[in-house]
């Protein structure tokens, strides 16, 4: 699922639990609110109703209770592992170093590879100023994707090096190629 259909969702949710209180006033609550046809107010208040996607309540249920919140750090991304024997995308660029190449600033960015980020499915990404390192949990994920950034990235088993973020010339690519080719 994609952050595109939550906002559709949430609002697809708020209607169906708006439409589920316009029952009848008889629906076994003692406290139920009245039909819009009923002349008197009720003299207690209604129990407030449970809150939406978006951990707030509808505008209708609003002064009746307090607004419950959600958490403020969302839970944490759990990534798939890589394939026994592949070498860490951290490792990568550590031996990128060893070699002189450079890897100027870089980022961890594994988070992105989970459902909240780019989704692609990888289980490391490491980020440089160079080339950017993706580590999958299998050699046909890792085949997919270079595949689908042509000639601009390399791959060897489950890691890809891309060079489309990084201002890698053309030419120094073929060492950065060779140094992964000889981890292991």
């Amino acid at each position: 699922m994609t952050n595109r259909n939550l906002p559709a969702i949430g609002i697809l949710l708020v209607a169906v639990a708006l439409t589920a209180g316009c029952g009848s006033a008889d629906d076994g609550r003692p406290n139920a609110a009245p039909s819009a046809s009923s002349e008197s107010a009720p003299t207690t208040p209604t129990p407030p109703e449970s809150p939406g996607v978006d951990g707030t309540t509808s505008p209708s249920t609003a002064t009746q209770g307090p607004t419950q919140r959600r958490p403020a750090s969302p839970p944490p991304v759990v990534l798939p592992k890589r394939p026994a024997g592949a070498p860490g995308a951290k490792q990568v660029v550590d031996a990128f170093r060893a070699a002189g190449l450079k890897v100027p600033s870089p980022k961890d960015r594994s988070v992105e590879c989970g459902p909240d980020g780019l989704g692609l499915g990888c289980s490391e990404l490491m980020a440089t100023g160079a080339v950017t390192v993706y580590v999958f949990p299998d050699e046909t994920s890792a085949s997919d994707i270079a595949g689908t950034w042509g000639g601009q990235s390399y791959q060897r088993g489950a890691v890809v090096l891309n060079y489309l973020e990084a201002k890698t010339p053309a030419a120094d690519r073929p060492r950065y190629e060779k140094v992964l080719n000889e981890l292991r």
